[in-house]
């Protein structure tokens, strides 16, 4: 057996963190850290909103950049997409979260591999043609694919506006739509995140 792997617990709500750590105290192959110190972060929330996935971002873009595992009570229909697209590396919910299923998510995690419960990851897969595809506010339009398009080749606004014959305040329009459909920080988030999810 190798060296313990440092994972940290993060939570907002105090009950879950002490039952997280309980859980993965029980791992040998770990060793809990304070989350600075971390390797992996084991993120541990009731449901996934927007302050839960900015906790994930916020986790990731420490200096250490610890791999996330995120363990969740419930999630709704294409929340499994936002969580890692936000950036965690692994899914689980909270009633599968026994400490063999949690040491394996945190230690895959550690290899900078992805668990994904099988549920979970149908969920992320299956989307029919022409349904939603599991986002908070569906797909994206043709034009505002269009619009990121442009953006994602590094066009300006005035750019896009004359090129597809729009005005520059329908450009913007677009893109703050988009932005804010799906809880994202800018131009250059917006583009990232339709690329990981095949939207672009």
């Amino acid at each position: 057996m190798g060296v313990p792997v440092p994972v940290g617990v993060v939570a907002l709500d105090p009950v879950l963190e002490a039952g997280t750590r309980s859980t993965l105290l029980a791992c040998p192959e770990l060793t809990v850290c304070e989350p600075g110190n971390a390797r992996v972060a084991v993120l541990t929330v009731d449901r996934l909103g927007p302050a839960e996935l900015d906790m994930v971002r916020t986790t990731r873009a420490h200096p250490t950049r610890p791999a996330v595992v995120l363990v969740a009570g419930a999630l709704a229909s294409g929340d499994a997409l936002h969580a890692l697209a936000a950036g965690a590396r692994g899914l689980l919910l909270r009633r599968e979260a026994d400490a063999s299923r949690l040491a394996h998510a945190v230690l895959a995690a550690a290899q900078d591999d992805c668990t994904v419960p099988t549920d979970l990851l149908e969920q992320v897969l299956d989307r029919p043609e022409g349904a939603e595809r599991g986002w908070a506010g569906g797909s994206l339009s043709d034009r505002e694919r269009s619009v990121l398009r442009m953006v994602a080749d590094g066009h300006e606004t005035a750019e896009i506006a004359q090129q597809l014959a729009y005005s520059p305040r329908t450009v913007t329009t677009v893109v703050h739509d988009i932005t804010q459909r799906f809880r994202l920080r800018n131009r250059a988030h917006a583009v990232a995140y339709a690329l990981r999810a095949g939207l672009l």
